[in-house]
């Protein structure tokens, strides 16, 4: 369901209103019907209305189709609550025309824009997004659903970044009673060997897909790639597709094996089910965001060696205070400190500027480098002083409680820059305790 993601396209037919849903305007198109948006105000929510194009006269095998798939998502009302799969409400007829009604997600995008060479998400970012379809599509499949159709226009993310699964208009479900579509369904570069030879499919055949899909997510570029349909699906059935490290060298082997494992040609060689693939990756995630922390350690490390406030450091003081201390962003106009509140924690500027203001009035600013926070020295002192970004903030703070517990060198280090630092700025034109 591509096309959702397809904003304010053209359409000739625009209903005022489908069963109890108001239209709002046309959100979407594709070749199956058109999806316009509503609001139900009875739950008090926004909802994405798919209204299938069932016009027999114009072409009757697009229409058998179009109520197949239509037959297949209400079939899905309620039938899947989770997280990671976007939900259906209600399905219904109107004047002859069939809606379902799902979820509407204001400004969700799907995983296509992150498909390109020159736009891939980082690695550990791609496994947690795996990770969730994995749960979901587990979900699906012990309650009797495969969805048949894993690609990445189908995979939906939030503006918070949360996953959604999305169109199960071609999806199996187990003793359903209505006529599924049988035969090759689906897009043809996420198909697994089996659907392509219009073998059984099962639960293992969407691990397929999602493997595919996490090789172009992670590379930029699909599996197998063809000139014509017929050679495209002559490698799916019989060739294999390029390592993952010859088109992107940091990938982990280990990552890359996993996404070997779930392309299996052989559907008994894949993983058994997508809550053992949700588990195998869980073990990579955790190796790469211990990876990605001792990065983002050296280049916090590099940050705070450059600032004047830790010239008189040494690197092993540098890094317990980095130890006993958070990293915190501000957005401009973001409250730091508040005037009048307790806090036993001093701060350090690593990037930015912030205004210190008294009784609602700006006293002036301190910029990277400097320090704040001095009331900390003093048990149960109240801040004299609101401290608020000017800007987007990179702020260092350090816990009085956890500074106890580093090193007696590197306390006395702290407190001599501290208190030099808080006697320099008292003498210029910025001063406000705080």
């Amino acid at each position: 369901m591509a096309e959702l993601a397809r904003q304010n396209a053209p359409a000739a037919f625009r209903p005022e209103k489908f069963g109890k849903y108001d239209i709002i305007k046309q959100i979407g198109q594709g070749s199956t019907g058109n999806v316009f948006l509503s609001h139900d105000a009875y739950f008090g929510r926004d909802v994405a209305i798919k209204v299938y194009d069932i016009e027999p006269d114009d072409d009757p095998q697009r229409a058998k189709i179009a109520r197949k798939m239509f037959f297949n998502e209400a079939q899905m009302v309620g039938m899947l609550q989770h997280p990671n799969i976007l939900p259906i409400y209600d399905a219904g007829e109107e004047n002859g025309k069939y809606y379902v009604v799902m979820e509407h997600v204001q400004g969700a995008r799907t995983l296509t824009a992150y498909c390109r060479p020159d736009n891939l998400l980082r690695t550990d970012d791609v496994v947690e997004i795996i990770y969730k379809c994995a749960k979901a599509l587990h979900y699906a499949h012990k309650r009797g659903v495969i969805h048949r159709d894993i690609k990445p226009s189908n995979v939906m993310l939030t503006p918070d970044n949360e996953v959604r699964i999305i169109d199960f208009g071609i999806a199996i479900l187990k003793d359903a009673d209505i006529s599924r579509i049988e035969g090759i369904a689906g897009s043809p570069s996420y198909m697994s060997p089996e659907q392509i030879q219009s073998a059984e499919i099962t639960p293992v055949s969407d691990l397929y897909a999602l493997g595919a899909v996490m090789y172009e997510l992670l590379t930029g570029f699909r599996p197998f790639r063809a000139n014509t349909l017929s050679r495209l699906l002559n490698q799916i059935v019989y060739a294999t597709p390029p390592p993952i490290h010859q088109l992107r060298q940091e990938v982990p082997e280990e990552l890359e094996e996993v996404v070997a494992v779930a392309l299996q040609k052989e559907p008994m060689r894949r993983y058994s089910s997508a809550g053992e693939l949700a588990a195998r990756l869980t073990r990579v995630y955790q190796g790469l965001r211990l990876e990605y922390d001792q990065i983002d350690d050296e280049e916090n490390f590099a940050l705070l060696r450059r600032l004047s406030f830790f010239h008189d450091f040494s690197q092993s003081e540098i890094r317990e205070l980095q130890r006993a201390s958070e990293w915190r962003e501000y957005e401009s106009d973001d409250e730091i400190v508040r005037e009048g509140e307790m806090d036993d924690r001093f701060y350090v500027i690593v990037a930015g500027r912030v205004i210190v203001e008294s009784n609602g009035k700006a006293l002036g600013y301190l910029a990277e480098g400097d320090c704040f926070g001095e009331t900390s020295y003093v048990k149960d002192i109240k801040r004299t002083a609101t401290i608020r970004a000017g800007g987007n903030v990179t702020i260092l703070s350090v816990s009085s409680t956890l500074l106890e517990q580093v090193s007696s060198s590197c306390q006395l280090r702290f407190n001599k820059v501290f208190l030099r630092a808080l006697l320099q700025r008292l003498q210029g034109s910025n001063s406000a305790a705080t």
